[in-house]
């Protein structure tokens, strides 16, 4: 994981097990591991049900709920892109560019998509070509700006990606036999919600299958909040982080004004 400012190049688990270390002096935090299967409306708050990691019911409240549940990236069904996912088939420049510049780069997708993202790679590398597994739906404008560059194009439909021990990319081969040899391929995978919890509840979705949410993180449904790659903006694990933390201060002022705003509230 890179561009996450002190922990450049940590794995995922790690900054998870920190995380949780440093939370443990905390008495007023807990960490559960939890499945949760449905969260419902109970008067102004929410009702939680799942199992626990040894596969017992739980049930439990909360006047406020904030999802952070991510996305799943949808990846081509073709042999090599699950398995290379991470380390030889990148999906962010900035995330994973530095360590793959100035090496033979494919770029995997079709029309604006692929075309937006294989000019944004030219920053990092001047070998780069273009795999649209079939007709690449490309104008001619768009092919014009990609020749421009110097940034090839194979239109030939792909039969799987072919990787190295270390799990880099070695090279794409194609139906036909022939095969191209790349470092790494980048692509703008479609993606979905990792959780039906969020729309169960009603909350309302963008045209991308986003959860929208307001300026304070909250999505339509009130007291239900939501933060991370499950909502529009740029994806980055940095970026997650400081979303998740805006929601969390957003979510204890409106607990606490409305503490404060009870009948009652400030007496002895």
């Amino acid at each position: 994981m890179h561009g996450f400012l002190t922990h450049d190049g940590i794995r995922p688990a790690e900054l998870l097990r920190l995380g949780r270390a440093q939370l443990a002096p905390y008495p007023t935090a807990e960490v559960r591991e939890l499945k949760i299967d449905r969260i419902v409306r109970q008067g102004p708050g929410f009702e939680a049900t799942g199992t626990t990691s040894q596969g017992h019911a739980w049930t439990g409240t909360a006047r406020r709920v904030l999802l952070a549940t991510g996305v799943d990236d949808m990846l081509p069904p073709l042999p090599g892109f699950r398995e290379l996912w991470g380390t030889g088939v990148l999906h962010c420049p900035y995330c994973h560019g530095y360590e793959v510049r100035d090496q033979p780069l494919a770029i995997y997708g079709q029309g604006k998509t692929v075309l937006g993202l294989a000019l944004l790679l030219t920053n990092w590398s001047r070998d780069l070509v273009v795999v649209t597994d079939g007709p690449g739906h490309l104008t001619d404008h768009g092919r014009q700006r990609l020749h421009r560059h110097g940034i090839g194009v194979r239109e030939e439909p792909v039969a799987r990606l072919v990787g190295e021990p270390n799990g880099t990319l070695r090279c794409v081969e194609f139906a036909d036999g022939t095969y191209l040899e790349r470092t790494a391929l980048f692509m703008h995978a479609p993606q979905e919600q990792r959780s039906p919890l969020a729309a169960e509840l009603g909350a309302r979705l963008t045209s991308k299958g986003a959860i929208w949410v307001d300026k304070n993180a909250q999505t339509s449904v009130p007291g239900l909040y939501a933060a991370g790659d499950m909502v529009p903006g740029q994806q980055q694990a940095m970026l997650a982080a400081a979303e998740g933390n805006k929601a969390g201060i957003c979510l204890n002022e409106a607990l606490t004004r409305e503490d404060v705003h009870k009948p009652g509230a400030g007496k002895k």
